[in-house]
């Protein structure tokens, strides 16, 4: 039997002719993206809610700081989560604490960036717990960088 009839032959010269291609056109491809610089970490300080509310991710650049019962967190890696077109965008620069102990993301859940730090005086158990609960998930995945205290006049 002649080899150039035989199909075996066809078969292997196919596999590598696949292979060269790929190995030789590999090399053209262009190189990965360069991954974005981490930034700088942040010194641990004191921030008002007025300070707070300059830390909501509106540029690319800009950090996105949170408040959940007191701490700040700086939560600028879950940007698709907390950036200003992210599911939870308006706790950005805020103080999150009452949305996140009701559940809820309506602006109403908010105090006012130029009144006084929300005690949470008026949750229900449950409410606490779920507060309690969203604490340690921030202290167990973002970095701390300050606490949240009154305006000053």
């Amino acid at each position: 039997m002649s080899s150039l009839t035989n199909p075996v032959n066809w078969v292997l010269a196919a596999v590598l002719g696949y292979i060269s291609y790929n190995y030789f056109s590999a090399s053209a491809a262009p190189p990965p993206p360069a991954p974005r610089p981490r930034p700088l970490a942040m010194v641990f300080r004191e921030y008002t809610p007025k300070e707070l509310a300059e830390f909501d991710g509106r540029t690319e650049d800009t950090r996105i700081l949170m408040a959940v019962q007191g701490k700040v967190f700086d939560v600028t890696r879950g940007r698709n989560f907390y950036g200003p077109d992210g599911p939870y965008g308006n706790f950005a620069g805020r103080d999150a604490s009452r949305g996140l102990a009701k559940n809820s993301f309506e602006k109403s859940m908010l105090a006012p960036i130029d009144g006084p730090v929300d005690k949470l005086d008026n949750l229900d158990d449950d409410e606490k717990e779920a507060l309690s609960d969203w604490a340690v998930h921030f202290e167990g995945k973002y970095q701390l960088v300050g606490k949240l205290i009154e305006n000053k006049d």
